[in-house]
Order: C-alpha cells, then structure tokens, then sequence
C-alpha cells in the first residue's frame, strides 16, 4: 500500500468517530431539553 493512502486512511477514522458521536450527542441533547421543557422524564 502506498503510505499516503495508509496515513489517509489512519486519520479519517478520527473524523468519523467524532462526527457520528457529534451527532448522536445533538440529537439526545434536543430530546433532553425538549423533555424538560414538557416536565417529562426521559426513561
């Protein structure tokens, strides 16, 4: 494997991770104050 495609592919991992954790902590973060916002427990 040529080393530009393996160092590709070791540093967009990171960005994967973060941006799926990005988006699952936006999406329980609105449904925690839209729950609070209506006196609603989340479990």
């Amino acid at each position: 494997m040529e080393p530009i495609f393996l160092t590709l592919y070791v540093l967009i991992w990171p960005v994967i991770v973060a941006g799926t954790l990005f988006v699952i902590t936006r999406a329980f973060l609105r449904e925690w104050l839209q729950a609070r916002r209506e006196h609603r427990k989340m479990v």
